[in-house]
Formats: structure tokens, C-alpha cells, sequence
């Protein structure tokens, strides 16, 4: 063997060495989240979609029996279930696209060369660190029909204003509204963010030939924006499915169950009846719902990447 080829070949055992410990010292880094992840995350997912198929005895797990796919098949007869999928849905529909919108108009605006922008976006983001239940029990009071001063100041204007929470009509709008009102903060932040990485230069060479600023938004500003907007969307989407905080604590569900969202009534069958097996069947459709807005969210956003 030449010089030469002994010096590659000392080179590639040292190379295959500093490979080898990189490796092994990263999965022993590694191996707290692993443990951490495997104990709270990847068991109980596993042990959920066993409790779905059997009818889950609280007090002697060992003594559950088996009952297949009749979870699901009950599920899917349940008037409550789909009532809840229903108010859940009415919910995702008043609330993902005004966020989305809201959250770009109020981005666009503070990006422009105004006045108290800090502060602006300081007003904005602010509501976005409180909790679910100070939001909540805020609103609530704010909703009250006999001292809340959302009516007290309609009372100027209309003769009976509604009782915004007791209200079949009102209760669902209403939790919208505050449930917009504490999280467009983040898709503000996230969108300005996006809008403030668009390059100057292409509005400075729309600008050149002519285009008006309907132009330059529509050709410039939302196709670099699109990632983004594709991201809040399909997080607004998966965050408000899962809504759970605000009902419980505005409404309990009412009036008549037309509040109770899917993760509330999966709540209730599991810890206030201890139908832990049913629970699971429709936590497990949750997810299935979810996997799929997942799939839709990286095809989305690998065509946006991808022209």
C-alpha cells in the first residue's frame, strides 16, 4: 500500500470514528426526551387505542372485556356526538377565518410607516399570554345580562338586549368572539413576521412598472406571504377543533348542549360517566380528524414551497 492510500484510509477510520461518537453521544443526549416522550406521549397514545376497543372497567381495568369496534359503531349513532361535531364545527367556521383575516389585515397595518406601532403591536399581542380561564371568567362578566356593561351600553340602543350566553342564537358567537379576540395576537406576530421578510425590491420594481397597490398585494405580498398564512390556517383550524376551556367555563355547554364541543363532551364521558373505552374511540377520532388536517397542511405548503 502507498503512502497515499495509507493517509486516505487513516483519514476515513477518523472520520468513521468522529461519526460514531457523534452518533452515540447525541442519542444519549437524546435519551431524556426519548424517555420523557415514550412515558407521556407514545404510551398513553397506544394504550388509548387499546381502551378503545374494550369496555374499560375503571375500578378492575383487568376485568374489561373485549367489544371490538362497537365503540365506534356506537359513536357514530350518538345523537350527542354529532351534536357536539356539529357546535365544534360551527365554531371552527365562525372563528379560523376571522383569524386568519384579522390577523393579516392587522399585520399589513402595522408593517405601514405609522405612528405607535410598538404600542400597537404590544395591544394586539397582549391578550395572547393570558389564560384560558382569566379570558373566560373576563368575557363572562363582560357577557353578564344582568350587570355586564357589554349590555348595559346596548341597553342605550335596544330595548332587550340578549343574554348572550343563555342565548341558542348568541352563546356560540359569543364564545367566538372572545376566543378571537385572546388569540389573534399570535397569527398577528406570526404574519407580520412573514410580511416583514418580503424584499422591498419587489415593490420597488412593481412600483417601476406601474402596478397599484391592489396589484402589489395580490401579485407580491400574498403569494411570499402563503406559507405562513397556510401555517395559522391549519393551526387556527387544529386549535379550534380541540376547543375545550372556553365552553367549560362560559357556557358548561349550555344552552341545551349547543356549546359542548367534541373535547367537552369527550370530557365528560370519560370522567363524569367513566366511560374511559368510548372516550377513547372518539379521542381517537379527534386524532384521525387532525392526521388528516396534518396531511392537508404539508401538501399545502410543500406545493406553496415547490412554485
Amino acid at each position: 500500500m502507498s503512502t497515499i492510500e495509507k493517509v486516505r484510509a487513516a483519514q476515513s477510520s477518523l472520520v468513521e470514528r468522529n461519526i460514531s461518537r457523534e452518533t452515540r453521544d447525541g442519542i444519549l443526549f437524546a435519551l431524556p426526551y426519548l424517555a420523557l416522550f415514550s412515558v407521556f406521549l407514545l404510551y398513553p397514545l397506544f394504550k388509548g387505542l387499546y381502551m378503545s376497543f374494550l369496555d374499560w372497567n375503571s375500578f378492575q381495568p383487568s376485568q374489561s372485556t373485549f367489544i371490538w369496534f362497537e365503540n365506534y359503531i356506537r359513536m357514530f349513532q350518538d345523537p350527542m356526538f354529532w351534536s357536539s361535531l356539529r357546535a365544534t364545527v360551527v365554531f371552527v367556521v365562525l372563528t379560523v377565518p376571522t383569524l386568519v383575516v384579522l390577523g393579516l389585515a392587522l399585520a399589513l397595518g402595522v408593517n405601514r410607516q405609522i405612528k405607535g406601532k410598538r404600542l400597537l403591536r404590544l395591544i394586539y399581542f397582549s391578550p395572547y399570554v393570558l389564560t384560558v380561564s382569566i379570558v373566560s371568567l373576563i368575557w363572562r362578566e363582560l357577557y353578564s345580562p344582568d350587570y355586564g356593561p357589554l349590555n348595559y351600553y346596548l341597553g342605550f340602543f335596544l330595548q332587550d338586549p340578549p343574554a348572550w350566553l343563555n342565548s341558542f342564537t348568541w352563546a356560540m358567537p359569543a364564545v367566538a368572539l372572545a376566543t378571537i379576540w385572546w388569540t389573534v395576537g399570535f397569527n398577528f406576530v406570526i404574519l407580520l413576521a412573514a410580511r416583514q421578510g418580503v424584499s422591498p425590491r419587489l415593490y420597488e420594481a412593481a412600483r417601476i412598472d406601474g402596478a397599484s397597490s391592489w396589484r402589489a398585494f395580490k401579485d407580491i405580498t400574498l403569494p411570499q406571504m402563503r406559507p405562513a398564512i397556510v401555517f395559522v390556517t391549519i393551526v387556527q383550524f387544529i386549535t379550534s377543533f380541540q376547543v375545550f376551556g372556553q365552553v367549560f367555563i362560559m357556557t358548561e355547554g349550555g344552552p341545551g348542549n349547543s356549546t359542548q364541543s367534541l373535547v367537552m363532551y369527550l370530557y365528560r364521558i370519560a370522567f363524569a360517566e367513566g366511560q374511559f373505552g368510548y372516550a377513547s374511540a372518539i379521542g381517537y377520532f379527534l386524532f384521525l380528524v387532525l392526521v388528516v388536517i396534518s396531511i392537508i397542511n404539508f401538501k399545502v405548503a410543500g406545493d406553496s414551497t415547490n412554485e
